[in-house]
């Protein structure tokens, strides 16, 4: 048996998937979680092979618990289940070791067969959305750039983020220029909307 754990916050979805898969022969769903900051002590706890993830959730988002999962060294192959086709995502999801990259609204077959394959040690990715992470190039944006930009996004002041940051408030003005330059906005709102549809930050 693949023991599978499932993290949506979405209740109604998440119990769909789960009793879709659980009808698979190979297939046991061992934990259910409905926050991103739930995923790794339910990892800890019930040892899945495999963790099928959504991208946004309460918490911390999937991709984020992939990096986290990642950087820990925990077992189990991470498969990223997503309505958002933002080419940055896929990259990064790779970046973090994510084995697996299903569009939401695919059928629960092709998500059993992505589970099957990445368990077996390979990859699954949805063609439309590899196709779409190739034609958009790399992030343009650097580390730092990315960082002020997110914080920027939540509504951050430009003082909070350089004290924050250990940086001065100039630096942070020509890190956020920078970044409006390389994305062709004209403000910093726009700047992290763009970033963000792209999956980049």
């Amino acid at each position: 048996m693949i023991r599978v754990l499932l993290a949506d916050d979405e209740h109604l979805i998440r119990g769909a998937v789960a009793a879709l898969l659980g009808l698979e022969p190979d297939l046991e769903i061992v934990a259910e979680a409905g926050r991103g900051d739930e995923v790794a002590a339910a990892v800890a706890e019930h040892d899945p092979d495999v963790a099928v993830l959504d991208i946004e959730m309460p918490g911390a988002d999937g991709l984020t618990v992939s990096e986290e999962l990642n950087a820990s060294g925990a077992r189990c192959a991470v498969c990223i289940l997503t309505s958002f086709g933002r080419p940055g995502y896929l990259r990064r999801a790779m970046a973090a070791g994510v084995r697996g990259f299903v569009a939401k609204d695919a059928p629960t077959q092709e998500l059993a067969a992505a589970i099957r394959k990445i368990h077996g040690g390979g990859r699954y990715l949805d063609a439309e959305l590899a196709a779409g992470a190739m034609a958009a190039g790399d992030n343009p944006l650097t580390a730092r750039e990315r960082e002020i930009l997110r914080l920027t996004g939540t509504g951050t002041e430009t003082a909070r983020i350089a004290t924050r940051l250990h940086l001065s408030e100039g630096t942070v003005r020509n890190y956020l220029s920078t970044a409006m330059a390389k994305l062709g906005e004209s403000n910093r709102a726009a700047a992290f909307q763009a970033a963000r549809e792209m999956g980049w930050i």
